[in-house]
């Protein structure tokens, strides 16, 4: 039987956090979704009710009532002893300190990674994950101090979506325009590696859109060197449907989760 699983995806105090989980089959991931308003969703497999009320109260607190969505279930999984209150204890205040993270909770095993502001930080962020745990519990830290570099790449972006022709990865005259001006940003990063993430909305099935997020951010990646951009600094990954900004039950949010990110790396 398969053991509790809790994730909560990590954004700026301004942005947005989810929280999912991992279905009675281990194998499958539970589809993700988050507002660009700042809503928090929280979605995932449970042992019982009262764990669900627990760790959605506690998100309340932490964020406020009408942040959070309620996409949790109940399932046959298996909890350690007080895993409910660990995990709430785990979901503090002093999270909204991390951008583009997550926090993972597996069994007795959680995963703390994303970007803080500075050393001081990060190092603290451990210190109170550890502390609100008991020694069975092993943490991993993921946690990294934040670049310049990303944050100009961000701004060049400026939350706008690389546009393709619907169900390939042809891009649009509108999203080569974005293109042309990322282009100049990431010529100004020298040495630094880029990776072009692809990522699609939840209509279809999964494969088929992990492949074509693959296939879109390896277009993007070919224009960019036809702009001059050096091939070997641009990786490409596809993660299709798995990481959604947005909700999928509307076209507006679809719209906001077919998109191409960009991740500044060493």
């Amino acid at each position: 039987m398969p053991k509790s699983c809790l994730a909560v995806l990590l954004a700026s105090v301004a942005g947005w956090a989810v929280a999912q989980g991992q279905a009675a089959d281990p194998t499958q991931a539970v589809p993700v979704s988050a507002s660009a308003s700042g809503k928090v969703v929280v979605a995932g497999v449970v042992p019982d009710e009262a764990t669900r009320v627990a760790v959605l109260t506690r998100l309340r607190d932490v964020y406020g009532a009408e942040r959070v969505v309620d996409q949790l279930s109940l399932g046959s999984v298996v909890a350690p002893p007080n895993w409910g209150q660990h995990v709430q204890r785990l979901i503090s205040p002093s999270l909204k300190q991390v951008s583009h993270g997550q926090l993972s909770v597996q069994g007795q095993t959680v995963d703390l990674r994303g970007e803080v502001a500075n050393e001081a930080q990060r190092q603290q962020l451990v210190s109170d994950v550890a502390q609100a745990l008991n020694p069975t519990y092993s943490v991993r830290n993921g946690l990294r101090v934040a670049v310049r570099e990303q944050a100009l790449v961000d701004q060049a972006l400026a939350q706008r979506i690389v546009e393709f022709e619907a169900g390939s990865a042809v891009l649009r005259p509108e999203g080569l325009k974005i293109l042309d001006e990322m282009a100049l940003a990431l010529s100004q990063l020298q040495g630094k590696r880029i990776e072009v993430i692809g990522h699609t909305d939840s209509l279809g099935h999964r494969p088929g859109n992990i492949s074509l997020s693959l296939a879109r951010a390896q277009a993007v990646k070919s224009y960019l060197v036809g702009k001059g951009l050096a091939a070997e600094r641009l990786q490409t990954s596809g993660m299709g449907p798995d990481q959604p900004v947005a909700s999928n039950d509307s076209e507006a949010g679809r719209a906001r989760n077919r998109r191409i990110e960009f991740r500044v790396g060493s």
